[in-house]
């Protein structure tokens, strides 16, 4: 059994043109001059080949490694290739190579799995061309596969033009173009899926797949299982292998969000996959190999989460190699009235009957605090239509605020009409840094550097 070989062992040099990911490819042929000549040639075009003189060694090498495509002969010294497709896995393409071919061999070999069929001698362009057609396939097949399980709803498009979503946007095209990992930052709803989708988008990638993963909605077992798959057997239920979503993200990109609720266990395999590109599924003891691009994002900060211990502060740098901004709503409110009218325009009901927004309703919108940013703001524009009835013109009075009393401020600001006491203030102040931080106790309670145990006695104290 000979061991990897690839012509792009060398570090790349500053200028060069990055070439494209590494193919793994193992060869499964006797004839040692025509196994050579395939191995020298594909090398040096960024194939990383494996060969095997015999089906024995190609099964030891395949109870530990998954290769990305398998070329195969039919005339081995221990077995017939025709006869040991079933054998391989599914998931590994084939490629049937043969000195004796016929159209009923052919015939026989596409019904037992091969991907395709190619008589020697073998034209090495025709051989390229050919497994490039075949992993391309087997990209759309697995993404196919993988998105019957994923939300692949329709994503709105940016929605306004203040200086805050320029900014987002001038950094989402400037890092689209690499594969650099990105960490997006912002309050919940803030629209961070929506910045990875762009990201996305914008990229080379932007023609495999997408596939998101919200963090916070799975246990930890279940978690791992999604993400690295697991084999037959490996846990009660297992009752047969599954791809996980690093495969199904296989030339495309991971979005994890809220990455911060991901455990210390999940943390550390995570940064192995990130860091060398080898994973393995739950129960399983083949390595294999990710190239997919990790965008992630959170609501919590990393940075002091990793001060303190509570976030692996390696995967943290390693997730941070470009951080953007999600802006709250608040901090662009010349978007308002565009987001509005999209909201309108997309509803079922009030696009139907030209719906209009009246200048004291647009007013109060404007002058929201939006602790829920635009997820909010749909959520109210929906309400409004509701209660509108077959009115065509929405009103101060169809709003109706999760947070009421964080109409007027867009930041924590105290104002009496009188020299107040120092329990107004207290009960001012606690209410305004509440709305603030949606009502979140712990970081009300961490802001005010006060435990939640003497916040919940001063909430309960005001009656907030």
């Amino acid at each position: 059994m000979s061991t990897s070989t690839t012509a792009n062992k060398a570090p790349n040099e500053a200028g060069k043109i990055k070439k494209k990911p590494a193919i793994s490819v193992l060869l499964v042929e006797d004839d040692r001059v025509f196994s050579k000549l395939l191995v020298d040639h594909l090398s040096r075009n960024n194939y990383l080949i494996d060969s095997a003189q015999s089906w024995k060694e190609a099964k030891a090498f395949l109870a530990k490694n998954e290769p990305d495509l398998i070329l195969l002969d039919v005339q081995l010294p221990d077995a017939n290739g025709l006869d040991i497709l079933s054998e391989i896995t599914p998931q590994i393409p084939t490629l049937i190579l043969t000195a004796f071919g016929s159209v009923q061999n052919a015939v026989t070999a596409m019904r037992r799995g091969a991907a395709d069929y190619l008589m020697k001698p073998i034209n090495i362009q025709e051989l390229e061309l050919v497994i490039e057609r075949v992993l391309e396939n087997e990209s759309i097949r697995r993404e196919l596969q993988i998105r019957k399980n994923i939300d692949n709803r329709p994503q709105n498009k940016f929605i306004g033009k203040s200086d805050a979503l320029m900014h987002v946007k001038k950094h989402i095209q400037a890092v689209a173009q690499s594969d650099i990992n990105v960490l997006i930052q912002g309050e919940s709803g803030a629209g961070k899926e929506l910045v990875a989708h762009a990201i996305h988008k914008a990229s080379p990638r932007a023609k495999h797949g997408f596939i998101a993963v919200d963090c916070c909605t799975l246990t930890e077992d279940l978690f791992e299982s999604e993400l690295f798959g697991h084999e037959k057997g490996a846990f009660t239920g297992a009752s047969g292998q599954k791809k996980g979503l690093i495969e199904g993200a296989k030339n495309g990109t991971l979005f994890l969000d809220e990455i911060g609720e991901i455990s210390p266990s999940i943390q550390a395999k995570l940064l192995r996959v990130i860091e060398t590109g080898i994973f393995r599924r739950v129960g399983g003891t083949k390595d294999l190999r990710s190239n997919a691009r990790f965008v992630v994002a959170t609501n919590r900060n990393l940075a002091k989460m990793s001060e303190k211990n509570e976030f692996r502060a390696d995967l943290f740098y390693r997730l941070s190699a470009f951080i953007i901004e999600a802006p709250p709503l608040r901090h662009r409110p010349d978007d308002i009235p565009l987001l509005v009218d999209h909201f309108l325009k997309n509803h079922s009901f009030s696009r139907r009957i030209n719906v209009t927004v009246d200048k004291d309703a647009l007013h109060d919108l404007m002058q929201y605090h939006w602790p829920g940013n635009v997820r909010e703001l749909k959520n109210v524009i929906e309400r409004a239509i509701i209660l509108m009835g077959d009115s065509h013109v929405l009103t101060s009075e169809h709003l109706v605020f999760n947070y009421p009393n964080a109409k007027t401020s867009s930041n924590t600001v105290l104002s009496f009409k009188n020299e107040p006491t120092l329990e107004e203030i207290e009960e001012n102040y606690l209410k305004k840094t509440l709305i603030k931080y949606s009502n979140h106790r712990g970081k009300t309670a961490e802001v005010l550097g006060i435990s939640e145990r003497t916040l919940y006695r001063l909430v309960k104290k005001y009656k907030l």
